[in-house]
């Protein structure tokens, strides 16, 4: 199987994203970076100076620049008081997809997420790990999505405390928490298809997002790029 030491240092190189210069040198004289971009970096964006926002109908900022997140869709900065913790999403290995959740291997290794949270805000907030919480938002007060002839899913899943987290935030990984896709009973041509309920265990907060109070019903957008706003709705986790 070959030298077994040298996979082990391939498999401790490759978990930290490879090898890099030692600080010392990567910093020439006067300051300069040593190891120079040879191309040009282009800092006036004309695309972005002739392009007009799609709702105020001014030209894009077209050069670097800051501008402060947590934004209506003309640019008026928001406010949620009262809501303490910044709602993060990310991926999970074993449920990469929300389509995944059909893989009972994958589920009969993790049945359900979790809300991650920091242990000072856990301490602060006197949650426990492993205690059931509903996510509330500004915009979803209720903290449950509303599906129609489906009834309503309370956002509700139980903490899970670590320490790798930003404190001020909490992140639930996508992919549970289904109430489609053979998680809940169908009825087709007056015949009932009974829904597998481990397929609805988790959370998805996904509906805890902020909405666009001046779209109404969107919510929070990058203009310039197009893609949901996903990581600023701020939220409160209620005890069960």
């Amino acid at each position: 199987m070959g030298d077994e030491g040298l996979f082990r240092r391939t498999v401790y190189l490759l978990n930290r994203g490879g090898r890099f210069q030692e600080f010392a040198k990567a910093y020439a004289s006067g300051d300069l970076v040593a190891n120079r971009y040879g191309k040009q970096v282009n800092l006036f964006l004309e695309k972005q100076a002739l392009s007009l926002h799609p709702m105020t109908g001014k030209p894009y900022w077209p050069l670097p620049a800051y501008f402060p997140p947590y934004q209506d869709a003309l640019g008026r900065p928001l406010r949620d008081p009262g809501y303490g913790l910044v709602l993060l999403t990310h991926r999970h290995i074993l449920m990469t997809k929300s389509r995944t959740v059909s893989n009972y291997w994958l589920r009969s290794l993790k049945p359900e997420n979790e809300l991650l949270l920091n242990a000072e805000d856990a301490l602060r907030l006197g949650l426990k790990d492993g205690q059931l919480v509903k996510v509330v938002s500004a915009t979803n007060p209720k903290g449950e999505w509303d599906l129609g002839p489906l009834g309503k899913k309370p956002m509700v899943g139980r903490v899970k405390v670590v320490q790798g987290l930003r404190p001020g935030c909490v992140a639930f990984p996508l992919g549970w928490g289904h109430w489609g896709y053979g998680a809940t009973n169908l009825v087709v041509n007056g015949q009932v298809i009974p829904g597998d309920p481990r397929r609805a265990k988790g959370v998805h907060a996904n509906a805890a997002m902020r909405l666009d109070p001046y779209l109404k019903d969107m919510a929070l957008t990058d203009t310039v790029g197009g893609s949901v706003v996903f990581y600023e709705t701020r939220v409160n986790l209620l005890p069960i």
